[in-house]
């Protein structure tokens, strides 16, 4: 396997008044090309405060986060943009799609922002709903679909751009068990047909035990432990 992602003594430390919270204290890690990793930890063990540095929605305090070699922590705002734009697909727990817009333009917009044509954007987001399983509803908007539905729209719309790596923040966490198994169930199916790399965040060990190949734990900011399914 090839390193798609490599952290070494990653950090993020924030200012509240006159504390400093040590979000990520040295987090150092890789994740393979193909790999299906789960990142594991309670309410402020820094999981969510990680992938918003792998998503390039947030800069490192210190240390070093290299996506195919290249060094987030070094780049310009205009190069991490286009880390968001080709590298990354993000999964919201909350869906965060845009209530008065349809399936079809949340899915469509992603690539509107990637500069995409317009005729190829409302093609690809066909496509994409279709391979969700929502081929009846591209003209629905969010509040009038299902929480699993919205899910499955946020999923189309992270894969709008074709990215290597798929971020999902605990992406059952508004589900029900039965719509939760269906979406973990179709980030498998993406995993291991469509060779993405996915890495989960949550807090539910037996969730990333079943899905993922790897599990890594953190606490407090720092890795405590690593297992293999």
């Amino acid at each position: 396997m090839t390193a798609l992602l490599e952290t070494q003594g990653l950090k993020r430390h924030y200012r509240m008044g006159e504390s400093t919270v040590r979000a990520l204290d040295g987090v150092s890690m890789t994740v393979e090309q193909g790999e299906f990793v789960g990142l594991l930890g309670t309410s402020g063990s820094g999981k969510s405060t990680l992938l918003n540095l792998i998503a390039g929605l947030d800069r490192p305090t210190d240390g070093t986060l290299r996506i195919f070699g290249d060094d987030l922590a070094q780049m310009s705002s205009t190069a991490l943009s286009l880390h968001r734009q080709r590298n990354v697909g993000i999964i919201f727990q909350s869906f965060n799609l845009v209530s008065t817009m349809t399936a079809s333009d949340n899915v469509a917009l992603a690539m509107m922002f990637a500069g995409v044509p317009r005729a190829e954007r409302e093609r690809r987001a066909r496509e994409l709903l279709d391979a969700m399983g929502l081929s009846g509803r591209p003209q629905h908007r969010p509040p009038e679909l299902s929480g699993g539905e919205q899910q499955r729209v946020a999923i189309a719309r992270a894969l709008a751009n074709k990215p290597h790596l798929l971020l999902a923040d605990e992406p059952t966490g508004n589900l029900d068990s039965r719509t939760s198994a269906e979406i973990m169930g179709l980030l498998k199916q993406l995993n291991e047909r469509d060779g993405k790399t996915v890495i989960l965040v949550t807090h539910d060990a037996a969730l990333a035990a079943k899905y993922a190949h790897r599990t890594i734990t953190l606490l407090d900011g720092v890795v405590v432990g690593e297992s293999r399914s």
